[in-house]
C-alpha cells in the first residue's frame, strides 16, 4: 500500500491504493506561497538598500560603501535563483519526473553555496591583497554619512537574515536559508566597510581588510553548511533516528499491528519517502490486512507532514 500526497489522483489498486490529500497539496502550496513572499520581500529591501548606499557612498566619498552597494544588488540574482528553485520544487509529478520536482531547490541551494562561497573568497581576496600591499588608500577619504550607512545595512541585513531563516526553518527549505545567509554576508560585508570607515577616521585603515578576512572565513563556513546539507538530500540519506525511532512507535500503535520487519526512510529534497513492512495476522483477509496497512499510512501521514509517499507492505506474522 502506498500513497503520494500529491493532488494528482491514482486509481485503487489490488494490493495497495494511491489518492490525493488536500492536506498535503495545502503544505505545498502554502510553502511556495511563503518563498514567494519572502523572496519578493527581500528583492524590494535589496534594490532599495542598493540604492541608498550607492548615494551614501558617492556622497561620502566612500570606495568601500559603493563596493557593498554592488554587492547588495548583486543579491538580486541569487533570490531570482530560490524563487526559481521554489517554484520548480513545487511542480506536480510528470510523466518524465513520477517522483516530482523537490530536489530542484536542492540545486538552487548548491547554485547559491557556490555565489556566497564567490562573495566570501572575493572579500577575503581584497582584505589579503590590502594587508600585504598596504593599500588603504581607497578608505581614507570617509564621511560620517557613509559610517551612518553602514550601520544601517547591518541592522537592515541582520533582520532580513532572521525574517527569511525564520521562513526557511518553517518550510523547510535549503535553498531559502542560503539566501538567508547571503543576507548575513551582505551583513558581514557591511560590518567590514562600517569598520574601515571607523578605523579610517581613527588612523586605523588596516581594520577593514582585517576585517575582511575573518568575515571571509565566516561565509564559507556558511556556504560549506549549505552546500554539505544539499548533497545530502540528494543522495537519499535517511531521516535521523529520533525521527524514525518515533515513526517506529506511530507504527506499532495501530491494532492489528503484530510487527515491524523493516523500516527505510530517504530524503527527497525537503521531503521523505518511506517504505515500510509490517506483518499481521496471516489468517485475515486481504480486505483486512489492506485495511490495517491504510492505518498504518494514515497515521504516518497524520504524525509527519513531511512524507510524501508512504509504502505500506503487510507480511504474514510468523508462527
Amino acid at each position: 500500500m502506498g500513497k503520494h500526497n500529491e493532488d494528482a489522483v491514482r486509481p485503487e489498486q489490488e494490493n495497495g491504493f494511491e489518492k490525493s490529500t488536500d492536506k498535503s497539496v495545502k503544505v505545498v502550496n502554502e510553502s511556495e506561497r511563503i518563498a514567494m513572499r519572502v523572496s519578493v520581500n527581500s528583492i524590494i529591501v535589496n534594490v532599495l538598500l542598493s540604492l541608498l548606499k550607492l548615494i551614501a557612498g558617492l556622497a561620502g566619498r566612500s570606495g568601500a560603501m559603493v563596493s557593498d552597494a554592488v554587492h547588495s544588488i548583486s543579491d538580486v540574482l541569487s533570490t531570482f535563483v530560490v524563487m526559481a528553485g521554489v517554484k520548480i520544487a513545487g511542480k506536480k509529478s510528470d510523466h518524465n519526473h513520477p517522483y516530482g520536482h523537490e530536489r530542484m531547490e536542492c540545486v538552487a541551494a548548491i547554485i547559491l553555496a557556490i555565489f556566497l562561497s564567490a562573495t566570501g573568497l572575493g572579500i577575503g581576496y581584497g582584505g589579503i591583497v590590502k594587508i600585504v600591499e598596504r593599500d588603504y588608500g581607497d578608505l581614507t577619504v570617509p564621511g560620517l554619512i557613509a559610517l551612518v550607512m553602514a550601520l544601517v545595512s547591518v541592522a537592515v541585513k541582520e533582520g532580513m537574515y532572521w525574517y527569511t531563516r525564520h521562513a526557511a526553518k518553517k518550510i523547510k527549505s535549503g535553498a531559502l536559508m542560503a539566501d538567508a545567509w547571503h543576507h548575513r554576508s551582505d551583513a558581514m560585508s557591511s560590518i567590514g566597510s562600517f569598520a574601515g570607515i571607523l578605523g579610517a577616521r581613527l588612523g586605523f585603515p588596516v581594520l577593514d581588510p582585517v576585517a575582511s578576512v575573518v568575515i571571509c572565513v565566516f561565509i564559507i563556513k556558511a556556504a560549506a553548511d549549505i552546500f554539505v546539507d544539499a548533497v545530502r538530500k540528494m543522495t537519499d540519506e535517511s531521516c535521523d533516528d529520533k525521527t524514525e525511532e518515533e515513526m517506529r512507535r506511530v507504527v506499532l500503535s495501530v491494532q492489528n499491528v503484530l510487527g515491524l520487519d523493516e523500516m527505510r526512510t530517504r530524503k527527497f529534497g525537503s521531503r521523505v519517502y518511506v517504505d515500510i513492512e509490517i506483518c499481521a495476522d496471516g489468517e485475515k483477509t486481504l480486505n483486512e490486512t489492506h485495511k490495517i496497512a491504510e492505518t498504518v499510512h494514515d497515521a504516518i501521514e497524520r504524525e509527519f507532514s513531511d512524507v510524501k509517499h508512504c509504502m505500506v507492505h503487510v507480511n504474514p506474522a510468523k508462527g
